[in-house]
């Protein structure tokens, strides 16, 4: 981010950025593989720096918006919530649930997130992608 005093009397452009949707393929090596719905031949990566925490919801086969600036990818958005599985869990301590306590769980994306004790592994949960807090458990797969 720059910082940028303006004047009154200048004139700026404003950016014409498209969106378009596209689907998750696979990530490897700090690299995030997408494709283009209409045409899945056409394909693109995304550096982690790029997405920052949006990387650890994303699994195979998910559509996102992906923002375009002179032909270019700049970013991705992410849907609002998205239902992950547990991949690991640990065991819920008796006499922990007086507070309503959390525990942090793994995600099948490699992802963490604080779960309620009652989540176990294999249990499908729904994630708010923006917070990434634990928002609901979901229906089995």
């Amino acid at each position: 981010m720059v910082n940028y005093n303006a004047h009154q009397n200048e004139q700026f452009k404003e950016a014409e950025i498209d969106i378009a949707p596209v689907k998750f393929i696979y990530h490897n090596r700090g690299e995030y593989w997408f494709s283009e719905i209409d045409n899945p031949k056409n394909r693109f990566q995304l550096k982690e720096d790029v997405l920052g925490n949006a990387g650890q919801f994303l699994k195979a086969d998910t559509e996102v918006k992906a923002f375009k600036f002179n032909d270019k990818i700049i970013n991705i958005e992410l849907p609002p919530k998205v239902d992950l599985k547990v991949t690991e869990a640990p065991p819920a301590i008796r006499g922990n649930t007086a507070q309503g306590g959390t525990k942090l769980v793994t995600l099948e994306t490699g992802g963490t997130a604080d779960v309620p004790l009652f989540i176990n592994e294999g249990d499908i949960v729904r994630i708010n992608t923006q917070s990434g807090e634990y928002v609901e458990r979901a229906d089995k797969a």
